[in-house]
């Protein structure tokens, strides 16, 4: 008697018509979101490189680099200091941002995961925020009382956290061991110590996830910076210097010897501005995952 290999443990001997088809419609589904998030940055990417002139007069998409590969547009970029300026001042606003919001993140999520009186009426104005918002101009004359219109800080410190991300702190706090935090307190270590030394790594899956939107947000900031510095361009970010050159060369044409190069100049800051974060996303991408796993799992 002929006896049949025992399947593996965890093995599927039989996969379903309907089971296929769910496959095949999904595998679908995410080649048509992939494609539909890669043709505009491809768009882009081929269009900066491309001859002004002919980009000018072509229409659709660009798959390729129309009238022969180019790089004036990038060249015009690049020749203006303000470019590089603005590069430095968006990393000073990214890591000041990450620095600060992780400090804030850090010491509200310990104060509301302690035991207190007080911890409902905290989570109350928390998350009142997170609801209800006083507006544009109510939030400038904040700022501007306060005398920080004109200066870097209006630009850091209203956008460097949020109640979500302090909420998000509290919760992974909540699942440190309190036998490892009773530990360290018996041996002398003060809420500074508990907080940082011991709390803080065993959460730092959750920390590290409101660094990187923390980090993501002020890289992409620019209307804070129109709002609280409009006439101090040394502190301008690059999106904003990006705005500004946009509307800069839209009217090219408008001179005798029109530059078709000031066309790609839109399309080269489009690039310039997204480059770091695609090349650097990749490199969080799978620690981000995996945390947000963990915390959903543990939740």
């Amino acid at each position: 008697m002929r006896i049949g290999r025992k399947p593996k443990e965890g093995m599927i001997e039989n996969t379903s018509v309907g089971s296929k088809i769910f496959d095949i419609l999904t595998s679908a589904f995410l080649a048509l979101v992939v494609f539909c998030s890669i043709i505009p940055m491809w768009h882009v990417l081929m269009s900066s490189i491309s001859d002004g002139r002919s980009l000018f007069a072509h229409e659709g998409l660009v798959l390729w680099p129309v009238g022969g590969f180019n790089l004036g547009g990038f060249e015009m970029i690049f020749k203006d200091s303000s470019i590089v300026r603005s590069y430095l001042v968006t990393i000073f606003y990214v890591v000041a941002n990450s620095v600060l919001g992780l400090v804030l993140n850090v010491m509200g999520g310990y104060v509301l995961s302690q035991p207190s009186k007080l911890k409902p009426l905290l989570t109350i104005i928390l998350m009142i925020p997170m609801m209800f918002g006083g507006g544009l101009i109510p939030t400038y004359m904040v700022i501007r009382q306060l005398g920080l219109v004109g200066t870097p800080w209006a630009v850091i410190i209203p956008g460097c956290t949020n109640a979500m991300f302090v909420i998000m702190m509290m919760n992974a706090f909540l699942q440190v061991p309190q036998s490892t935090v009773e530990s360290a307190r018996i041996d002398g270590a003060g809420h500074l110590s508990v907080m940082f030394k011991v709390m803080l790594p065993q959460a730092r899956g959750f920390a590290l996830v409101t660094v990187i939107n923390t980090a993501l947000g002020a890289w992409n900031a620019w209307f804070e910076a129109s709002v609280y510095v409009p006439t101090n361009k040394e502190w301008w970010p690059l999106q904003l210097w990006i705005r500004e050159l946009t509307s800069r060369n839209q009217d090219f044409l408008n001179f005798a010897n029109p530059d078709y190069n000031r066309y790609l100049v839109q399309f080269a800051v489009i690039v310039a501005a997204s480059l770091p974060v695609i090349v650097l996303f990749p490199f969080f991408q799978k620690k981000l995952e995996e945390n947000m796993v963990m915390g959903a799992v543990k939740g």
